[in-house]
């Protein structure tokens, strides 16, 4: 093992944790959950990079890790769990650098439950690119998707969650 492997993975962590976080909750809405997924997905990079692997790009690779747990967790069990539920549990949506602030001139709560209404496709695409702050390349090699079907689904996503505030229905 590279003696630098730890120091980068460790540097890692601390510049992505809170971000991969946001993400397995955004997509699951399960505070402890999303702390679980996001641990697994460390852990999986960290044995990764013990078995002798590199990683070019970091950030990327751990979307994409956290995207297929996500997806292995949607395929075992998917609980249902209201926002209201995750408001009294305390969740708190404003990142720390100001990314995604409930306070905005909208209605934040409103805009998270029409996020969680749509396809998980949309729903992951949007994540990534609004609150992540993604970009569409980053988004594509995170999925394994081609660059073309993830600006197809921000448009589209785009267009549901226009539509669900317009209707008040989405």
């Amino acid at each position: 093992m590279n003696p630098n492997t730890e120091k980068d993975f460790l540097k890692a962590y601390d510049n992505y944790g809170d971000a991969i976080f946001r993400y397995c909750f955004s997509q699951t809405s399960d505070k402890e959950l999303a702390k679980d997924l996001t641990q697994e997905t460390f852990t999986k990079v960290w044995e990764y990079l013990l078995s002798g692997k590199i990683i070019e790009q970091i950030r990327p690779f751990l979307y994409r890790v956290a995207t297929n747990l996500v997806i292995d967790y949607r395929r075992k069990k998917r609980p249902q769990i209201s926002l209201e539920f995750a408001m009294e549990e305390g969740t708190d949506f404003e990142a720390k650098e100001g990314k995604y602030n409930i306070e905005m001139g909208f209605d934040g709560e409103y805009a998270v439950k029409q996020l969680n209404k749509l396809d998980d496709k949309y729903k992951q695409a949007l994540s990534l690119r609004y609150i992540e702050n993604m970009s569409i390349k980053e988004i594509s090699e995170a999925t394994g998707e081609t660059e073309t079907n993830i600006s197809v689904r921000l448009h589209r996503g785009m267009e549901k969650l226009k539509n669900g505030f317009k209707s008040g229905a989405l």
